[in-house]
C-alpha cells in the first residue's frame, strides 16, 4: 500500500507541475496578444475612417508680378 500511495502522490505532483508550466506559458503570451489586438483595432479604425479629400493642385505656375 505504501508504494501505491507514493506513486499516486508523485503522479499528482507531476500533473500539477505540467499544468502550472502550461498555465505559465499561456500567461506569458497575454501581453503580446493584447498588443496585437490593439494594433488590429487601430488598423481597422484607420481602414473604416474615410480618407480626407486630396487638396486640388493647380498645374499653372504662379504668375510673376
Amino acid at each position: 500500500m505504501d508504494g501505491i500511495a507514493i506513486i499516486v502522490i508523485l503522479a499528482v505532483a507531476g500533473v500539477a507541475s505540467i499544468f502550472l508550466f502550461a498555465l505559465k506559458g499561456l500567461l506569458d503570451q497575454i501581453p503580446d496578444v493584447l498588443d496585437s489586438a490593439g494594433r488590429a483595432r487601430d488598423s481597422w479604425q484607420r481602414f473604416r475612417k474615410p480618407q480626407p479629400p486630396a487638396a486640388e493642385e493647380d498645374d499653372d505656375p504662379p504668375m510673376a508680378a
